[in-house]
């Protein structure tokens, strides 16, 4: 062994004027004492941002220069992830006082997505490779493979992918030399995660996914609270990462703890409620608007439209505001409901009511779901709006994840900053009791007001512009200064 990990890593940091922190000294010391096992099986879980990708990218680079020949395959959700662990171990090697004579003089060796070192050994498989999960690996043989980040959202939010990219991990016994190292990389982002600590009964699991492996987790604190890369995230700033994101959220990726949906709330009590109405201005055309004296910068209305069964989904209509200190205000809620006498259709209907909401609260957009029949509202809902006089736009939004997780991620986390606050008119609506009864696995009952809020929650805010020309034109009763030019004896 020419160094040991921890030296060589430190060195690298030197080199790069960047010192090692204690919690990435750690990780190196596991690394290299775990390896040197007999057929190892590891899986190292840290905190998002911890560095571990980089730091296992150092360690490949450590591995080819004590064994030139070893052959390194990396395995990440898509391409694009591991070839970005690639490119940083080339130019590890490169840069690094040690590894520089491990560079070939052929260019085509030195590629982006696999290079091949100065090595002793004519192999077929280069000496490290970057692939996506989804890929084809038949054929290739690695005695190290690196499981970099395979399971994101995009590989894990759904059963059917969740059981697809287990069989895929499954293969990699076939791909792993005998006596190869095996590891992986990442934060749980799903309750079934492969990473689990206990099986998944639910999955038909006996045993553990990663039956075996040795584990190194890291969190982002210890046990009393106390951050272990101070340098990088004190204390406040972990505070702040946990109000932004939510506590479901910063549990899986800063404490590395899977969280079982089942066991999600939505605790209304969170909920801040207000009795007073929007104070509208305009002055020099811009339109100026404040509630409980805050000002409002941003509103966002949602509209996920139903028809059909009394007992089946809703047709519900929300309009979020946001305040200049990041605060959402649920100021109105509207079931928007049909006629059976009307002469007019059930969708001409609803886009009428959906305009008139729209001129009343001066919306200037709306999004609009076109999830299966929303399809073909849009152009009903721009032929009422332009009968109504209203000056909003359409967003047509259709939804991809699950409802369950989009309800959560969207009131997670400003609930548990109490940045949630709702008109008392609402009380009226079934919002409150959804709210009580919600659960994510729960199969009946209605979540349409959720639904709706949640959506409101979720979407880029549109900032409150200024009042539209054709508007304004019908203003001539506001008072406006005219400007006045000054002198002064400054000199600009």
């Amino acid at each position: 062994m020419t160094c040991t990990f921890p030296l060589f890593l430190a060195t690298w940091n030197a080199s790069q004027n960047q010192t090692t922190p204690k919690v990435h000294m750690k990780i190196a010391k596991w690394l290299q004492t775990e390896t040197s096992n007999i057929n190892p099986r590891l899986l190292l879980m840290a905190f998002r941002s911890c560095g571990k990708s980089t730091l296992v990218g150092v360690f490949c680079a450590w591995s080819l220069l004590n064994a030139p020949d070893t052959r390194i395959l990396v395995l990440s959700a898509d391409l694009a992830l591991a070839r970005k662990m690639v490119r940083n171990v080339k130019r590890i090697i490169e840069k690094h006082p040690m590894t520089k004579h491990l560079k070939p003089t052929k260019l085509d060796q030195w590629g982006s997505e696999k290079f091949t070192v100065n090595r002793t050994q004519e192999l077929r498989d280069p000496s490290m490779l970057a692939k996506g999960i989804t890929t084809n690996l038949t054929g290739t043989r690695a005695d190290m493979i690196i499981c970099d980040d395979v399971e994101v959202p995009k590989t894990s939010d759904t059963q059917e992918k969740r059981m697809d990219l287990r069989e895929r991990l499954m293969e990699l016994d076939y791909i792993l030399t005998p006596g190869g190292t095996l590891l992986y990389v990442g934060t749980p982002h799903c309750w079934h995660t492969i990473y689990a600590d206990t099986p998944r009964k639910e999955l038909g699991e006996d045993t553990l996914f990663l039956d075996g492996f040795t584990r190194l987790v890291q969190p982002i604190q210890t046990i009393d609270g106390q951050s272990v890369w101070p340098e990088r995230f004190t204390v406040d700033r972990i505070h702040d990462i946990l109000k932004k994101t939510g506590p479901a959220h910063f549990a899986s990726q800063m404490l590395c703890q899977p969280m079982n949906s089942r066991d999600a709330r939505l605790d209304p009590s969170a909920l801040q409620f207000y009795n007073e109405d929007i104070i509208y201005r305009e002055a020099h055309g811009n339109r100026l608007s404040s509630l409980c004296g805050r000002k409002l910068v941003s509103m966002a209305g949602w509209w996920d439209p139903a028809f059909g069964k009394v007992d089946g989904d809703r047709s519900i209509l929300a309009i979020v505001y946001t305040d200049e200190m990041g605060e959402y205000w649920i100021h109105h809620l509207a079931q928007i409901k049909i006629s059976p006498h009307s002469d007019k259709d059930e969708a001409t209907q609803q886009c009428e009511q959906v305009a008139q909401i729209a001129k009343r609260f001066f919306l200037p957009s709306i999004a609009l779901e076109t999830n299966g029949l929303g399809k073909f509202l849009p152009g009903i809902l721009r032929r009422e709006l332009a009968v109504s006089g209203a000056v909003c736009g359409i967003r047509e939004i259709t939804s991809r994840k699950i409802k369950s997780v989009r309800i959560m991620e969207a009131f997670d986390a400003p609930l548990a900053a109490r940045a949630i606050h709702v008109h008392r008119s609402i009380l009226t609506t079934p919002f409150i009791k959804e709210m009580e009864d919600w659960r994510p696995d729960k199969r009946s009952g209605h979540d349409d007001c959720l639904d709706a809020v949640a959506g409101a929650l979720s979407l880029q805010p549109v900032r409150i512009a200024k009042i539209p020309a054709e508007e304004n034109q019908n203003r001539k009763w506001i008072a406006v200064r005219p400007k006045v030019k000054a002198k002064t004896d400054f000199d600009v």
